[in-house]
């Protein structure tokens, strides 16, 4: 509800020049301003009427920026930032199973994720990044480090088969997910999601036991599906079927349910679960970089499945640039569907925010510019001669601007990035914590 009396003042009052709302109707209203009261974006109203009615206000002057919803990085690995470079060129069974999972089993601990995490987060936020869906060990760690720092995020209860750092098998990876899902259900920051690796690293059982709490907690579900043709073929000879329909047949899939990758689908798959009401998320450059395919994007959407945008883990990236996945995923579909039409700016733009809070359960919270959702904001400057002229700013805004344009970026209506510069975190320590990482893996080589 918008205010209208004197003594609902704003917190503060966003000048932009143009505030992209990415709402129903895509609008983007010049001369706009957003005002925020308690985090909460409290009124959308012209900008000289704003100043008139709230003459007291505290305004941020964005002249030249255009003032966007948080992006929403909708599957990654964060932690395995302080893993950027160690294995690239690779295919993905071999980049997993030789370099991956053997660095992980040496080196991953509390403190791995506390500080990878930490180090993902900076460059989240610096690049107007305010949600993440996260699947990752020690999801406690990065989640009380969000909560600490006022980073938006949903962490994955992760399960798997097999013994790893974190759990000795399924009962306790559950006991584990089960905890940190009592210890945040009531967060209005963080957020809890069942996070089961993929269906070639888990079994029915297990599987089945994540359906019923999923149901029982109502939290959503994130999950590798269908990553490569090769994943289809050995499910084929290990189970007669291919993934999609053993989840099926399982009852995984519903409308809580994300497939993360999904370059492998076939037009009666697609059908099927478009009618469960579940998401794709769709990682271009992680799946470009291990050739893992290329989701049929176009198809996806004709279908009427939700599709968002993740980046996947800096190990596989190797960046979490939303406005590089963003402008990427919009040049490959159009090659894919060989259609200039397929996935145009504006449908780009609600992969990487609105439609990335719908796959992970906060679609009512964040992710576009509208009365009574979260003040998750970012301010892009777009007066350098690399935007210019501004023709359509959601075009520019895929096809031209890149990160190093966000100036603020303000989560729950609280600033995370000034002018440039972070504000929860210090990037004198971070950049220490990393040099010591890369001195004892690279040391170790």
């Amino acid at each position: 509800m918008a205010m209208n009396e004197p003594q609902d003042c704003p917190d503060t009052l966003l000048l932009p020049s143009w505030v992209v709302t990415v709402d129903e109707a895509d609008r983007v209203l010049p001369g706009h301003a957003v005002a925020v009261r308690d985090g909460i974006i409290a009124a959308i109203l012209p900008g000289e009427e704003a100043q008139r009615r709230w003459p007291d206000a505290e305004t941020v002057d964005l002249t030249g920026h255009a003032l966007m919803p948080g992006m929403v990085n909708a599957h990654t690995h964060a932690a395995m930032s302080l893993l950027r470079g160690l294995a690239d060129d690779l295919p993905l069974m071999q980049w997993l199973q030789e370099h991956i999972w053997p660095a992980e089993g040496r080196w991953v601990d509390e403190s791995f994720v506390h500080d990878g995490s930490g180090l993902a987060f900076a460059e989240m936020l610096r690049g107007g990044t305010t949600c993440l869906n996260d699947m990752y060990f020690f999801p406690e760690v990065t989640a009380r480090l969000a909560e600490e720092i006022g980073m938006r995020a949903v962490v994955g209860m992760i399960v798997l088969d097999f013994p790893t750092q974190y759990a000795d098998g399924p009962d306790q990876y559950f006991e584990k997910g089960l905890a940190l899902h009592d210890r945040y259900r009531s967060n209005a920051m963080i957020h809890t999601a069942f996070a089961p690796h993929a269906p070639y690293t888990v079994s029915d059982e297990p599987l089945e036991r994540v359906r019923m709490y999923a149901d029982e907690l109502d939290v959503p579900i994130q999950m590798h599906v269908q990553e490569t043709r090769g994943e289809c073929d050995r499910a084929m000879a290990d189970h007669g079927e291919r993934p999609l329909a053993r989840l099926e047949r399982l009852g995984l899939l519903s409308p809580g349910f994300a497939a993360v990758h999904m370059t492998v689908a076939e037009d009666d798959e697609i059908e099927a679960f478009a009618r469960t009401g579940a998401s794709v998320i769709h990682c271009p450059e992680s799946n470009l970089k291990l050739a893992s395919g290329f989701a049929p994007v176009q198809r996806l959407q004709k279908a009427g499945i939700n599709v968002a945008l993740g980046t996947d883990g800096a190990a596989s990236n190797n960046d979490l640039d939303m406005f590089g996945e963003m402008r990427t995923a919009a040049l490959i579909a159009k090659a894919v569907a060989e259609d200039a039409e397929a996935v145009p700016a504006d449908v780009a733009l609600r992969m990487a925010t609105i439609n990335g809070a719908r796959a992970i359960g906060l679609g009512e919270v964040t992710g576009s510019i509208e009365e009574g959702k979260a003040a998750d904001l970012v301010a892009v400057d777009l007066t350098p001669l690399e935007t210019r002229p501004i023709y359509d700013v959601v075009s520019q805004l895929v096809y031209a601007t890149g990160r190093h344009q966000v100036s603020d970026v303000w989560i729950a209506g609280r600033p995370q990035v000034r002018n440039g510069q972070l504000v929860t975190l210090d990037p004198d320590d971070l950049a220490n914590r990393t040099a010591a990482w890369q001195e004892r893996i690279g040391g170790a080589r």
